[in-house]
């Protein structure tokens, strides 16, 4: 490891994604933490890190002191670097959302949730065009394109963007199979993953086992695998030759998928195009 202290915020990015796998246990929880919630390390208290981090405050500035920083407070100010920077970024947009809301008395009634749903959602697709890297979409079209056939994963709330997929897919003539799970065979219906194929994973926090076994599956068979997830650092993006991080919007404790289906349906068309199907008629359905 580096023992230089990162100057930017982007520096610093790069070096504890580089580093994640050398840290102990408890650093490992404060990188993901930091990974997830940027703005909070600019903001919070050491204490109120350490509390939603599941740590002791110590470990705070002993994550500090392992990047090269002389205590908390230096490295707090390179995230508030990035704060001052991006002064209307994602999380902190829809934090000041939830915070108007609140104070909003129609935010009960049925047209005020569904507003701060929109709003929300609004946000979330605006922070998805702006923030996902070109090179890295394109490289996820071309590996869902060139594959022979593409494998479909998702669990719990993450299954209706690959049951989304896996419909598009074939109005496109594209040679997909969703991997559902039906009857407990998730591991038997994936046991066919070849290194021609491909397999799309998608897998939000707290992340499906299920998900997670056959990505490993498909990395022991030296399957390419796409996986659209909310960090790099989630469990199933270890083994990812592409990996679409992606946010949508949380409210009232329900997590939108507007951005996880807009994606889905911008690799599909992708995947059409690269076929020479991009036209392909629907059925209405």
């Amino acid at each position: 490891m580096e023992t230089q202290a990162p100057e930017t915020p982007g520096e610093l990015q790069r070096r504890i994604l580089a580093d994640y796998k050398n840290l102990s246990k408890r650093l490992q929880q404060i990188a993901q933490f930091a990974v997830d919630h940027p703005n909070d390390m600019a903001l919070e208290t050491t204490a109120t890190i350490a509390e939603r981090a599941g740590v002791q405050p110590s470990a705070i500035i002993r994550f500090a002191k392992a990047f090269g920083y002389s205590g908390f407070s230096e490295l707090q100010r390179v995230y508030q670097t990035r704060l001052a920077e991006s002064a209307s970024s994602y999380s902190e947009r829809l934090r000041r959302l939830r915070r108007d809301e609140e104070n909003a008395t129609e935010s009960v009634t049925p047209q005020g949730v569904l507003r701060q749903f929109c709003q929300a959602n609004r946000i979330s697709l605006e922070h998805l065009a702006a923030d996902i890297a070109p090179a890295t979409l394109e490289r996820a079209a071309q590996c869902l394109a060139g594959a022979q056939r593409i494998y479909l994963c998702g669990q719990r709330r993450s299954f209706p963007v690959v049951a989304y997929m896996a419909y598009a897919l074939g109005q496109i003539d594209a040679d997909a199979v969703l991997l559902d799970g039906l009857g407990g065979m998730l591991g038997q219906q994936a046991v066919r993953m070849n290194a021609a194929d491909v397999l799309f994973a998608v897998s939000f926090h707290p992340y499906a086992e299920e998900t997670a076994d056959v990505i490993r599956r498909a990395d022991e068979h030296n399957v390419p695998i796409v996986v659209l997830t909310d960090s790099p650092l989630s469990p199933v993006a270890a083994h990812a030759t592409v990996c679409l991080e992606i946010h949508d919007a949380e409210l009232h404790n329900f997590r939108s998928l507007t951005a996880s289906m807009c994606l889905a349906q911008a690799l599909t068309v992708s995947v059409g195009l690269a076929l020479g199907r991009g036209d392909a008629e629907s059925d209405n359905g």
